[in-house]
């Protein structure tokens, strides 16, 4: 059996968003393997499946690049150690430069980009220059390019969301789904894209749920699947229901509209980057005391 650290059930809550004693009896009645007990939670409370938004932790920036011609955009994220520094104009500029690079030059991977010539110098020397400017780590993550003769749109949150959209369609669809993106955050364009493993896990989850409500096998059933096509709802860019008219999907708004989404992006600043470790043990003691008081 695994050790059931505060680490453990910390990361628990974070994806489940339940409470530090629940997501430890959870751990404890499944011997400390964490994706059974983020499974049994969400049997036991409805429980949401975990997003890999609320694992967002380290600071940054995205950069963003539209060619003059509409054919080439491009997203870059780059990270640095904190919010204060991801304000710094310098930094800002960093990485507008480093979207533009990767629009005009196509880079392979982040050592390619690393090794291109930004003016004077090469883009990993101009990185070295900032760090030792600013007096904090910042690093290329990753990026993003599309060329393409259909259109382009993007749609930039401040600075922590970036989103790239392919379309074919008028502008405003673009702009239309490249807001709804942003906001919605879907995990895959349509439902022939989801993982088989994801959906047999989704659906072992809801046949739990279904047993435990009592209910007679076929209601269950019905209850499964309609469980399923939420989920399915929920996670699919063209399932999703459209943020401008919740009466119609995402799907039928470009239907009705008479446009196609080709492909889509987008970055959220730190997305999945552990963040350094906050003081949990301290907010474990402090709710033991007050439980004892």
């Amino acid at each position: 059996m695994a050790e059931i650290t505060a680490a453990l059930v910390k990361e628990l809550r974070e994806t489940t968003g339940l409470g530090m004693m629940e997501c430890k009896k959870a751990l404890v009645e499944t011997a400390g393997d964490l994706k059974a007990a983020e499974d049994l939670l969400r049997v036991k409370s409805g429980a949401k499946a975990s997003k890999a938004a609320g694992r967002i932790a380290a600071e940054g920036v995205i950069g963003a690049y539209l060619s003059t011609d509409g054919r080439s955009a491009s997203l870059v994220e780059v990270n640095c150690e904190t919010d204060f520094v991801a304000k710094n104009t310098d930094f800002l500029a960093f990485a507008s430069e480093l979207a533009q690079l990767v629009g005009e030059h196509n880079p392979s991977d982040v050592a390619a980009l690393a090794a291109l010539r930004a003016g004077d110098a090469t883009v990993e020397a101009k990185r070295q220059a900032l760090v030792q400017k600013i007096g904090e780590n910042l690093s290329i993550r990753r990026f993003h390019r599309v060329h393409t003769a259909a259109k382009l749109a993007q749609y930039l949150h401040g600075v922590k969301i970036g989103v790239l959209v392919e379309f074919e369609g008028d502008d405003e669809v673009g702009k239309d789904l490249a807001m709804h993106i942003a906001f919605a955050k879907p995990q895959f364009m349509s439902r022939d894209q989801v993982a088989p493993e994801l959906l047999a896990r989704e659906r072992e989850v809801l046949a739990a749920r279904a047993r435990e409500s009592g209910k007679p096998a076929n209601i269950a059933e019905k209850m499964v699947e309609g469980g399923l096509n939420k989920f399915l709802g929920e996670i699919t860019l063209l399932g999703q229901p459209f943020i401008k008219d919740d009466k119609l999907t995402v799907e039928k708004m470009l239907a009705a509209r008479k446009a196609k989404l080709l492909s889509y992006q987008y970055f959220v600043v730190g997305e999945g980057i552990e963040k350094k470790a906050s003081d949990f043990a301290a907010e474990v003691a402090a709710q033991a005391k007050a439980a004892a008081a």
